[in-house]
């Protein structure tokens, strides 16, 4: 295992953590931001207003999401470790 593919494998799993934390972060923001501008708007100053539209909003995206961030995770961790196993010693390629 030589530099280049370390690298490789790093930029990879930085890619698959970036796409599968994404719809929760862009929803996160989203609700966030419209919470915020009505407590603005109304003057209300509750803290778990702020909180729980976002814990529901991000449950729901997790229900909805979740199956393809389970499925992305699993598929990358079978291919790292079947790259693993070809990289073993005495293995001819």
């Amino acid at each position: 295992m030589n530099t280049e593919m370390v690298m490789e494998i790093t930029y990879r799993m930085m890619a698959l953590a970036t796409m599968v934390s994404a719809p929760m972060l862009v929803v996160g923001i989203i609700v966030g931001l419209i919470v915020a501008i009505f407590m603005a708007a109304t003057q209300i100053q509750e803290a778990s207003l702020n909180f729980v539209p976002k814990l529901v909003a991000i449950g729901f995206m997790m229900m909805l999401v979740g199956p393809w961030m389970l499925d992305s995770m699993l598929v990358f961790t079978v291919d790292l470790f079947t790259e693993l196993a070809e990289l073993a010693p005495g293995r001819s390629r």
